[in-house]
């Protein structure tokens, strides 16, 4: 029951927060007209909510969801509380191959996009694996990689600004992630994804279970531990990627979303999947509001803004990790060795 309740209260804190974002920003439209919009109805700011806010929230969303979702697939396959799309580089994988069609191949078609952020993703994870050697490495050793290989991507991203200083607008977005100008077309790119992947993620709840105990104890069970691990890591990593080709390399939102999420109903994905995706959504949709409402006209990135929720928060993981001695996180180290009391 209470697990139901937190599900109901992020969900519509989502709700709230589309409504807020729909009302504020640079024009503060009435709450009558967002009505009469929604109902199809002619009125001054139609335009507004139907063409720039609603697919901007709906992109929002969706993004939220396969960013939240990947980071509860990376911490709990890689037992690491540090594990997420954008600390251990697949962000920035999925980011630069992102920002190489655009600037490269700007006739591209729009479907090259998530395809190609999507390489750029499993990219930045093999090279992560290949260094790593071992998927279950430390937390603090796992983080320091993982930065090494989205510096390394990010360099390549820089690199193609200082060739296309005409489109350094556009690669600063990119860089940051950012909601703005998102319209339909981008909410029709992502949609196919997050409803094909999300489902898929769900349903493995009982497997990511099983993952969470010793490898012996997944064995004797029945479990294919080398199969499941490799067929969940190339799931989150297909989430982050289609996320970033939306919205680009928006940090943190993979890492904070799960531990909120593991901290208000546990470790079972059962839960947990379906809480980190509302909060990953809920997340996103603040840091956009707050990111149109701080500096009005102008607008600050929501990259960013989650960049100042999520640095932090990050700080005090790593040292816990390290004060922990630098193994296995202690949420995730409670159900290693038994079985979870559902799975």
């Amino acid at each position: 029951m209470r697990r139901t309740t937190v599900l109901a209260v992020a969900f519509v804190l989502m709700l709230l927060l589309a409504a807020a974002s729909l009302r504020f920003g640079a024009v503060a439209v009435p709450w009558r007209h967002i009505g009469e919009s929604l109902l199809g109805r002619p009125n001054p700011s139609a335009y507004i909510v139907v063409n720039v806010r609603l697919p901007r929230i709906a992109t929002a969303v969706l993004a939220g969801f396969g960013l939240a979702v990947s980071g509860v697939l990376l911490q709990s396959l890689l037992r690491n509380p540090l594990a997420s799309p954008d600390v251990v580089g697949v962000s920035k994988g999925a980011g630069f191959a992102a920002a190489a069609v655009l600037f490269l191949y700007p006739r591209a078609p729009a479907s090259a996009l998530p395809a190609a952020a999507i390489a750029g993703a499993f990219a930045a994870c093999a090279f992560l694996l290949l260094l790593s050697r071992k998927l279950s490495l430390g937390p603090a050793a796992l983080a320091l990689v993982g930065v090494a290989v989205g510096a390394v991507f990010q360099a390549g991203t820089q690199y193609l600004i200082v060739r296309h200083p005409t489109d350094l607008n556009l690669a600063l977005l990119w860089l940051t992630g950012s909601l703005w100008g998102r319209g339909w077309n981008h909410v029709l790119l992502l949609l196919p994804w997050i409803a094909a992947l999300l489902p898929l993620a769900w349903a493995g709840f009982a497997r990511l279970n099983l993952l969470q105990l010793a490898d012996e104890v997944g064995v004797s069970l029945g479990l294919r531990i080398v199969r499941e691990r490799l067929g969940l890591t190339l799931l989150a990593v297909a989430l982050a990627g289609s996320a970033v080709a939306a919205v680009g390399a928006i940090s943190f939102v993979g890492l904070v979303a799960p531990h909120i999420a593991r901290r208000l109903v546990g470790s079972r994905h059962q839960w947990l999947i379906p809480l980190a995706a509302l909060l990953g959504a809920d997340l996103l949709l603040l840091g956009d509001v707050l990111g149109r409402i701080l500096i009005v006209p102008r607008e600050v990135p929501v990259g960013v803004v989650s960049a100042v929720i999520g640095a932090p928060y990050f700080v005090y993981l790593l040292r816990r990790a390290r004060g922990a001695g630098g193994g296995a996180s202690a949420g995730h180290g409670r159900t290693r060795g038994r079985v979870p009391p559902s799975v």
